[in-house]
């Protein structure tokens, strides 16, 4: 299985799609869990409204602050890559919690990592399944190519859970309208940028690029996720555009 004549050969071979009406739809922690009611409850409200309309419909969570707080005194005390990723977990799936908790008049239920393939049966049952998006790599975490953060955190989470389900979108919601060409809390003429390729995106080598670089690097190699929609979680209404394929913040290409 390390010849590349075999992997080429293999490479031809369709993949099944198990979910191709799905929306993967990523909460950030840091981006919108974090704001508390006066931003989460929209979006619940709005997510509910795409299920009953008839949406099929996953909701991966982010840690936010509380991953950073952890991930500071984890580092601080020497902590290994993989055991720094398996203390993020633990609070990534505290936001799947209560998010499947605030959708449970939608029929929101949590759903573990190792439970992915039970997604075509809840949804079946009229379910809304909520996980949470750190992989579950753990301790076999991969070494960070800089300092010792794990590189695959909820976004790339996110990535992998639509590729894995053949998913139509995988829509990660924050707190920024998309990407933009510099930072605009110090750039103010920095520009928003509509839509862009990943190749393009990774030869800019942002120094804050919004969204994790991994993320964007699977798109090279993904074969049903072929775009990535950022937007911002706390306009409500852009995640239903973005469901509905609409324009609306930066769309990353394959």
């Amino acid at each position: 299985m390390v010849r590349k004549g075999l992997m080429k050969r293999i490479d031809e071979i369709p993949q099944i799609r198990i979910m191709p009406d799905l929306n993967v739809i990523k909460i950030g922690g840091h981006g919108t869990m974090d704001f508390g009611r006066d931003v989460v409850f929209p979006i619940v409200e709005e997510i509910g409204a795409l299920k009953e309309a008839g949406e099929k419909v996953l909701v991966v969570t982010g840690g936010g602050v509380r991953v950073r707080h952890i991930m500071d005194i984890g580092i601080n005390l020497g902590m290994p890559t993989g055991v720094l990723a398996e203390l993020a977990s633990k609070i990534s799936e505290q936001n799947a919690l209560m998010m499947s908790l605030l959708l449970s008049k939608y029929g929101g239920t949590q759903v573990k990592s190792g439970d992915l393939l039970e997604l075509p049966t809840l949804a079946s049952l009229g379910m809304l399944p909520v996980t949470h998006g750190t992989p579950p790599y753990g301790l076999f975490e991969q070494p960070a190519e800089i300092g010792s953060i794990p590189p695959n955190r909820t976004d790339t989470g996110a990535v992998l859970i639509a590729e894995v389900m053949g998913a139509k979108n995988c829509i990660l919601a924050k707190n920024v309208d998309g990407l933009y060409t510099e930072d605009p809390r110090i750039d103010p003429a920095a520009e928003l940028i509509p839509e862009i390729t990943a190749d393009e995106l990774l030869g800019r080598d942002m120094e804050d690029m919004v969204l994790e670089k991994k993320a964007v690097e699977l798109l090279l190699h993904t074969k049903h996720v072929k775009e990535i929609r950022v937007v911002n979680g706390h306009v409500r209404g852009n995640i239903t555009k973005a469901v509905r394929g609409e324009k609306v913040g930066t769309l990353i290409r394959a």
